[in-house]
């Protein structure tokens, strides 16, 4: 089994979703499913493609410090974090409800070598070169000030570090874009500008030593070095 399946594997034992927010996330409910479909013009197959990407970047025996940011509800990356057993753990979140609800997971699947922050991407409370890796699951297109979380991303990973997730990038699928722009943007969900996969690329290359970015659908995912 490659590192992919073994996370497509982690999701199905998932257990309960949370809130309305999880279902949208994995795909699993009827509003998830009609969103999925709807706006970004994916199957649940592709949704579960996209975080696998994302996640696959981390070896499944990682046992040095990562930072995810932002964890949401940890709906997405728990399944994975509960098998590193030897990982130091953070998960920061602006939203104090967001971490709540993913401090729940963390003890409903018993996962104790993690922790939780609140706090601001864009003035990340660590100091340089701290973390071995870190994760950004769909954070970048809702970023307020993008300029300050990539480079306090980059500021807290130590050299040969690994940073890897996805976000929404624009240019991929007309339908997607005018949805972005008409509802998620207006509604202040999603925050411009937005990268294309062919930016984002320019700029990870400007920044990193290693880099490899491929896309979803209208997610872009990403895989670093530093």
């Amino acid at each position: 089994m490659n590192r992919k399946d073994e996370i497509r594997s982690a999701y199905k034992s998932l257990g309960r979703a949370h809130s309305f927010y999880d279902g949208m996330m994995l795909g699993t409910s009827f509003t998830g499913k009609l969103i999925d479909r709807v706006v970004w013009n994916m199957s649940g197959e592709e949704v579960t493609e996209s975080h696998a990407l994302s996640l696959s970047a981390l070896p499944a025996d990682f046992s040095g410090r990562l930072l995810e940011v932002p964890v949401g509800t940890g709906v997405l990356s728990m399944p994975v974090f509960r098998n590193m057993k030897n990982a130091d753990i953070t998960c920061l979140d602006y939203s104090e409800q967001m971490m709540e609800s993913a401090r729940m997971r963390a003890e409903e699947m018993h996962i104790p070598n993690i922790h939780f922050v609140q706090g601001d991407v864009g003035k990340l409370p660590f100091e340089d070169e701290s973390f071995d890796a870190v994760l950004s699951l769909n954070g970048f297109h809702a970023f307020p000030d993008k300029e300050a979380a990539w480079m306090e991303t980059y500021r807290v990973l130590k050299p040969g570090g690994i940073f890897t997730g996805c976000f929404y990038a624009e240019g991929l699928t007309k339908r997607t874009d005018l949805l972005i722009r008409t509802f998620y943007v207006r509604s202040g969900f999603f925050t411009p500008p937005f990268e294309t996969p062919e930016s984002l690329e320019r700029r990870l290359k400007n920044m990193y030593s290693e880099v490899s970015v491929s896309h979803v659908q209208s997610i872009a995912v990403f895989q670093c070095r530093k």
